[in-house]
C-alpha cells in the first residue's frame, strides 16, 4: 500500500547509488545475494535475541533489495536477475519469522507458524497472478518497471519491513503483531483472488 509513495521518494537516490555501483563493476545479482546474506545475519542475531542488531541488518538487507534493481537499470536487466530477486526475497521473508520462533518457541511458535502460513498463501497468489498476467500479455508499472506483473495490496514490502522492525523493537509483542500482520496478508491474498476472478474469468 505504501510502496508507491516510498518508491517515488527513494528511487532517485537508489538510482544514483546504483549507477555508481554499476560503474565500479558491481553486478545486480551480487547485490541481490548480498541482501539475502545480510538478511540471514539478521535472522541469526534475532534467533540469539540480539533484536536491535537484527533490526539494523534487516535495514541493510532491504537496502540491497532496493539497490539491485537500480544496478540492473544502470547496467543490464536479465530474466534470471528478476527470478533471483523474487526467490531470495521469499527466503528472507521466511527466515525472519522463523528466527523469532527459534528465539522463543513457546511464546512465538503458534503466531510464527500462522504468519509463515499467511506469507505462503499471499506469496502464492502474487506469483500465480503474475503467471496468468504474463500468459495474457498484461503489463503494469504501478510499482515501477518490474520483471513480472506486480499486483499491489495492503501488505507490500514497506509494510512488511515496518512490521519486522516493530517486532525487533518490541520482541515481547511478536505474537500479537504476527497474528495481526498474518490477518493483513490473508486479506491481501483474498483481495488478489477477487482481482484475479475479475481479470481472468473471461476469454484470453
Amino acid at each position: 500500500m505504501l510502496d508507491g509513495a516510498v518508491r517515488r521518494r527513494l528511487e532517485p537516490i537508489l538510482d544514483r547509488i546504483g549507477m555508481a555501483l554499476a560503474n565500479h563493476g558491481v553486478g545486480a545479482d551480487m547485490v541481490t545475494i548480498s541482501g539475502l546474506l545480510l538478511g540471514f545475519v539478521a535472522a541469526i542475531l534475532i534467533a540469539f535475541e540480539s533484536y536491535l542488531s537484527g533490526a539494523a541488518f534487516i535495514l541493510f538487507s532491504r537496502l540491497c533489495d532496493g539497490l539491485d534493481g537500480a544496478v540492473a537499470r544502470a547496467s543490464r536487466k536479465t530474466d534470471f536477475g528478476g527470478f533471483l530477486d523474487i526467490v531470495l526475497d521469499f527466503a528472507f521473508y521466511g527466515a525472519i519469522p522463523l528466527a523469532f520462533v527459534i528465539a522463543d518457541p513457546s511464546a512465538n511458535g503458534l503466531a510464527g507458524g500462522f504468519l509463515l502460513f499467511a506469507f505462503y498463501v499471499n506469496g502464492s497468489t502474487f506469483l500465480a497472478f503474475a503467471v496468468m498476467a504474463e500468459k495474457r500479455a498484461m503489463t503494469t508499472e504501478v510499482r515501477g518497471a518490474k520483471s513480472l506483473y506486480f499486483t499491489t495490496g495492503i501488505a507490500e514490502a514497506t509494510e512488511t519491513i515496518v512490521f519486522l522492525l516493530a517486532c525487533c523493537l518490541f520482541p515481547s509483542w511478536f505474537p500479537a503483531l504476527a497474528a495481526l500482520f498474518a490477518a493483513v496478508c490473508l486479506y491481501t491474498a483474498l483481495a488478489r483472488i477477487v482481482l484475479a476472478r475479475l481479470a481472468f474469468q473471461g476469454k484470453q
